[in-house]
């Protein structure tokens, strides 16, 4: 299928990695990235060595893999960070940013230090990421997707940050299409990687009309429909894979 760069792959059962096993299995050759001291800060279930055991799984069935730890809150490390796997694994025919920065606060108790890292995390490295990725496309063009979601309230400057990426990458499909570049952003809604408790898991259940949360192999079938052919005609959209539950809100 070619070349793709992800984003966010820094637990074994995080979206991240549903992503990739699901790219690995179309054939995709895969550079990953994350950062072990965010999904330490928040504590999320997960372990250092995941990267690693995550590539060998994958390598264990073809697939070529390069591991990039990066910190994306850096803006050289996000600028530079296209060219490395570029250079690792051949010209990039994908993008996929599943990464984000999302501590919960809302309008009277987040503090600036926060405010700039959702920021610099969610916005501006989603944007140098997508010029880099941009610049170095061929004839063949490529194809561009963000992980977003809906959550504002209690939740403010990830939500406030996500609405300005989803401004970015669809802006992309339309300033950048002469480049052969088609964008997309996903909103998969709540997806149980080990950050739900038993309450928020059944608040969530109770709103979902499918009977079940979604799972990481959920949101990976739709980005895997959006970077095959048969996606090709999907274009600068914010499409929802999330069985129905309802827009705006997050399990309590």
């Amino acid at each position: 299928m070619g070349a793709a760069l992800v984003t966010g792959v820094g637990r074994r059962r995080g979206i991240g990695a549903g992503l990739v096993r699901g790219l690995a299995e179309d054939g995709w050759d895969l550079a990953l990235t994350w950062w072990s001291a965010y999904d330490r800060r928040l504590g999320l279930a997960g372990a250092p060595e995941d990267p690693e055991l995550l590539a060998e799984e994958l390598r264990a069935g073809g697939t070529r893999v390069v591991l990039l730890e990066a910190d994306l809150e850096d803006p050289d490390a996000a600028a530079g960070l296209v060219g490395t796997a570029a250079a690792l694994v051949g010209p990039l025919d994908a993008l996929v940013m599943s990464h984000c920065e999302s501590v919960a606060s809302g309008v009277l108790d987040t503090t600036v230090e926060s405010f700039d890292r959702h920021y610099a995390v969610n916005v501006r490295a989603p944007w140098l990421l997508l010029a880099a990725f941009a610049r170095q496309l061929g004839p063949d063009g490529g194809t561009a997707i963000a992980l977003t979601g809906d959550h504002t309230v209690g939740n403010l400057p990830y939500g406030a940050t996500k609405g300005a990426l989803d401004r970015l990458v669809l802006a992309a499909a339309h300033e950048l299409g002469d480049r052969g570049l088609r964008t997309n952003v996903v909103n998969p809604g709540p997806v149980d990687t080990g950050w739900m408790d038993d309450a928020v898991r059944a608040s969530g259940l109770a709103e979902q009309p499918t009977g079940r949360l979604g799972t990481p192999a959920d949101t990976a079938d739709l980005v895997r429909f959006l970077l095959s052919p048969r996606g090709a005609w999907v274009n600068g959209q914010r499409l929802f894979s999330n069985g129905g539950y309802p827009r705006g809100r997050l399990p309590v």
